[in-house]
Order: structure tokens, then sequence, then C-alpha cells
């Protein structure tokens, strides 16, 4: 437990449902105040987002089809980490199996909790350099993807007009200009 004054205190803790991709958990708790409440999260293994530069810089990029909003998604590639995988190799993997390019170099740049009020969730961001599509699409059975390749600066412009939608890939892209990744 936290030592933190702010800190909540679990008394009990059970996973409500469980799917492919994620699980949701109810716990009892006890504010700091005394109030005794409860409070349900998903459970999300970490992921890996991959900004993949082509060797002319172009960005290597998904369009895929989202359920949840239904209708397809302008994307970086992006995935879960499996079981104690190192971040880098998951970003390699992830790179290929959703693009079939394969990067010369991959290098982590940042690092966010996306929706820390609803989920446990981190992603890993990474910049690919290099990118050939040297390596074969390896799509999981719930994927519908197209590659695409895009110029940076007209990315970095849809990101601006609000013309990407994915949370993911427009903090990687804003993130990724302002440092020196």
């Amino acid at each position: 437990m936290s030592d933190d004054p702010m800190a909540w205190e679990t008394t009990n803790r059970k996973t409500a449902y469980t799917c492919p991709g994620f699980d949701v958990v109810h716990e009892d708790v006890v504010l700091p105040d005394g109030t005794e409440t409860d409070f349900d999260y998903l459970v999300d293994d970490p992921a890996v987002v991959v900004l993949p530069f082509t060797p002319d810089g172009d960005v290597v990029l998904i369009e895929e089809w989202r359920q949840t909003v239904k209708r397809v998604n302008r994307a970086l590639p992006a995935g879960s980490v499996e079981g104690d995988e190192d971040l880098a190799v998951a970003a390699r993997r992830e790179l290929t199996e959703e693009t079939g390019y394969e990067a010369e170099s991959v290098e982590r740049f940042a690092t966010y909790e996306p929706a820390n009020g609803i989920s446990d969730a981190v992603h890993h961001y990474f910049v690919a350099e290099g990118c050939e599509p040297t390596g074969e699409q390896n799509l999981d059975f719930n994927e519908s993807i197209r590659v695409t390749t895009e110029a940076y600066d007209e990315l970095l412009d849809s990101v601006r007009r609000d013309d990407v939608r994915d949370g993911r890939t427009a903090l990687g892209v804003l993130q990724y200009e302002l440092g020196d990744a």
C-alpha cells in the first residue's frame, strides 16, 4: 500500500469479466476519509506503439477497422507486449506482424498511461528507422489491416487538423515532434 495520504485502501479485488485482450476488475475500496465504496477498471497488458520511418522519411501507417467507433482508423502500428518480452523486441514484432515492414533500428522515446482513470494500460512509444517491406504481415484473427505510407509532414498536419482520431497516434506524433527522439 502507498504511504501517500491520498491513497485508497483496497479491501477486496475480483475479476468481474474476462475476454480476449483485457479483464475488468472490481475492487472494494476505502477512501482516505473512511468512505467505503467500489471501483471498476480495465486491466490491459502493456503495449508498444511504433512510429516507423522508411529510408526516404515516409511514415508507415495502418488503416484498421475499429468496431467500437464503426469506422476505419488510420494509426501507427501498435500491440501488446507478450509476457516478459523485451519492449524493443515487441516493437519490432508488432511492426512486422501488422505491416510486413522490418526496422533497421528502434528506440523508445516515451511512455504513457493513456487512460489511467479507467485502465492500468501503459503504452511504450518507439521510433523505428530504416523500415523496409521485407517481412510478412501476420495478423491476429480479429485484425483487418491495410498498410499505407505517408510523408511525416502530412501526418503531422493531419494530427494538427484533427483528422487523426486515434489517440495513441496523435500523442506519439506530437511527443515525437516536441522531443529529440
